[in-house]
């Protein structure tokens, strides 16, 4: 016979039985902690108040009330001998003997009640109180067994030992001390936090910090940290536990600056506590860019992250927070490929500079309405070309997607407040600086179908005079990013008013480089480290194209002027737009070429138009485009602008241009 084999045949069963049992305490445990909890602290306080200047206190009490008692019992019965010996109950003997009885009672109940007091003082142990309690039901169960054992059976006493034993066992678990097996090392930190977690721990010290009525169960360790489960009595909410985070952190012996999370747990009654003390993003090299590789890695699942282009986009983050090198990435790939490209609106110029190889770059103010007039034009031109029953233009090198990167939108906003007149008097002609956010307004409500997607990125994205958010801009944006923020107000503009009630609390991510992304109004945001992209990355990219708004032609912007105007240019003869009442057959011939915005503009000009409104009207031409054409045409020398504003064409250009 194989004895070994014999062996681990009998001992394999019950080594698993034995694990069994024990996994079944382990889960018992935390339910049971809190009733262990109040009996050992009962005991405790009744242990140390019987003292022996209490016992002698109790004994001299004790004494007391005998000889009140006595007293009173034989005042008793001299005023019933009193009563007996005279009918006369205002006799002097009857009222002697009514006043010593009512004084020995008197007497008798004062020494009754400080009996008690000290009776309570010196208690009786809490394991004498038990064997009394359980005596009440244990000896009657045990007589009506032994005198009605044909009616009763052995029910009464064994329910009586039942109860005995399920006390003595409830005890014995709650006080049993789980230990949590971990496969990863733990460091210093974390072993005194998986201490301080544990129920048998937090169930001697809750009622320190104010917070009986919990209980923990023990840690998990994810990726991203240390995980426990706490579940509530009555008298909690998750949300009133979650307003005790610093009698947590006190009770845990936690760093300041350890990130806590406090959340709802799977049922009402339950909470769940989550220290940050590792990240699943470690060891994870994220820095420098490659066509195709993600933004960054979730922290908690170390899945990697990736925004898809064409997304509007709102990116927060205050100075400091890696809001710079995070969004280098996206922008790298948004001018990557032939059909992308990229321009960059950096008032501040710091960033604007790194990309002027492979976007267009707009810093001064007359530069940011320029490229937002080019921008709107170009828009409503792609709207026009949308195919019936497609949501969006199809991209192509010819229409490439063009993502606007607006990098710091209180600088933008603050630029559209730009007074119009220099100086202390408005002139005509002066641009309508708050184009600048009428113009963005419009890329952010219709861009997308022309794809023309907009990212918004600001320090401060409060939606007040002073923010770098503005409210139509950021209704109309799904995707949305916070690095660390400065307030929780801040975080509830980013995702919304509800956002500190569900954790999104973006104040307190770490800085640089931790974001919260949400890819939807009714997505949860979720953890990220972002990728490192520096400066000296983005200048050695290769050189891209750089996208420039090339002039309409006409017959696509501009050909509905009222007006009969021809250009006589080289001998040709252009007709701008043919008269209202004049017959078709007068029109004409339509040559190969055909006017340019700036020629149309011109011709207006010589046609009698005084301003850029008047331009505007003639040609149809949008207020911005019309600008920038006359600016152009005065640098060139081919128009005059008057001190007052007015329009002419130059005298040595005059004879090319007849309406």
């Amino acid at each position: 016979m194989d004895l070994k084999a014999v062996s681990t045949k009998i001992t394999e069963p019950t080594k698993s039985a034995l694990g069994t049992i024990n996994t079944a305490l382990d889960s018992l445990a935390p339910t049971l902690a809190p009733l262990a909890a109040r009996w050992d602290a009962e005991a405790d306080r009744r242990a140390k108040l019987r003292t022996p200047e209490n016992l002698k206190a109790l004994m001299d009490a004790q004494r007391a009330h005998n000889s009140a008692r006595s007293t009173a019992a034989s005042a008793r019965s001299q005023r019933s001998v009193a009563r007996k010996a005279s009918m006369n109950p205002l006799s002097a003997g009857r009222r002697a003997a009514r006043t010593a009885d009512k004084a020995a009672r008197s007497h008798r109940d004062d020494a009754k009640g400080k009996l008690k007091a000290a009776r309570k003082n010196y208690p009786t142990t809490l394991k004498a109180r038990a064997i009394q309690a359980h005596a009440v039901h244990t000896v009657p169960g045990a007589g009506i067994s032994a005198l009605a054992w044909d009616q009763a059976g052995p029910w009464p006493v064994a329910g009586s030992l039942a109860l005995i034993v399920a006390n003595a066992a409830a005890l014995a678990i709650g006080r049993r001390k789980v230990v949590t097996s971990v496969e990863d090392e733990l460091s210093a930190e974390e072993r005194r936090l998986v201490e301080r977690l544990d129920p048998s721990y937090w169930a001697q010290h809750a009622d320190e910090r104010g917070l009986g009525g919990t209980i923990t169960t023990p840690v998990k360790v994810t990726p991203s940290g240390l995980v426990s489960h706490v579940r509530l009595d009555g008298r909690w909410k998750p949300s009133s536990f979650r307003a005790k985070h610093e009698e947590i952190r006190a009770m845990l012996g936690a760093r300041t600056d350890l990130r806590m999370e406090i959340k709802p747990g799977s049922h009402g009654d339950r909470a769940t506590i989550t220290l940050r003390t590792r990240s699943a993003a470690d060891g994870i090299n994220l820095a420098g860019w490659t066509p195709g590789c993600p933004w960054g890695v979730d922290t908690v699942t170390g899945e990697p992250v990736m925004v898809p282009l064409g997304r509007r986009m709102l990116i927060a983050g205050t100075s400091g927070a890696g809001k710079s090198w995070s969004t280098r990435a996206l922008l790298a790939e948004a001018s990557e490929t032939p059909d992308h490209r990229l321009v960059v609106v950096d008032p501040k110029r710091v960033e604007a500079i790194n990309w002027e190889h492979r976007a267009r770059t707009a810093i001064r103010l007359d530069e940011v309405l320029d490229v937002s007039d080019d921008l709107v034009a170009e828009m409503h031109e792609r709207l026009a070309l949308v195919p019936r029953g497609h949501d969006v233009i199809e991209i192509s090198p010819e229409r490439p997607r063009i993502t606007v990167f607006v990098d710091e939108g209180a600088e933008v906003i603050a630029m559209s407040r730009t007074p119009r007149f220099r100086g202390t008097k408005e002139e005509p002609g002066d641009p309508d600086w708050s184009r600048i956010m009428e113009n963005f307004r419009t890329l952010a409500r219709m861009g997308r179908a022309a794809e023309i997607i907009l990212i918004w990125a600001t320090q401060k994205p409060t939606m007040d005079k002073n923010g770098g958010i503005d409210p139509q801009i950021s209704a109309q944006i799904t995707y949305r990013a916070a690095l660390a923020l400065s307030t929780s107000g801040e975080s509830r503009v980013v995702f919304g008013e509800d956002a500190t009630e569900k954790g999104w609390h973006a104040h307190e991510l770490p800085m640089p480089g931790v974001a919260l992304l949400r890819s939807g109004p009714k997505v949860k945001p979720h953890e990220i480290r972002t990728r490192a992209f520096s400066p000296a990355d983005v200048i050695a990219l290769p050189d891209r194209p750089v996208w420039r708004r090339e002039e309409s032609p006409a017959g696509t912007a501009g050909d509905s002027a009222p007006t009969t105007l021809r250009l006589v240019k080289g001998g040709d003869d252009y007709v701008i737009a043919p008269p209202a009442t004049e017959p078709a057959a007068a029109v004409p011939a339509q040559p190969t070429a055909k006017p340019t915005n700036r020629e149309k503009v011109k011709v207006a000009i010589g046609a009698g138009a005084k301003s850029v409104a008047d331009v505007a009207l003639i040609t149809g031409i949008n207020k911005g485009s019309v600008s920038k054409c006359v600016k152009q045409l005065v640098e060139a020398g081919e128009v005059d602008r008057s001190e007052d504003g007015v329009l002419t064409v130059a005298a040595t250009q005059a004879g090319e241009v007849s309406a």
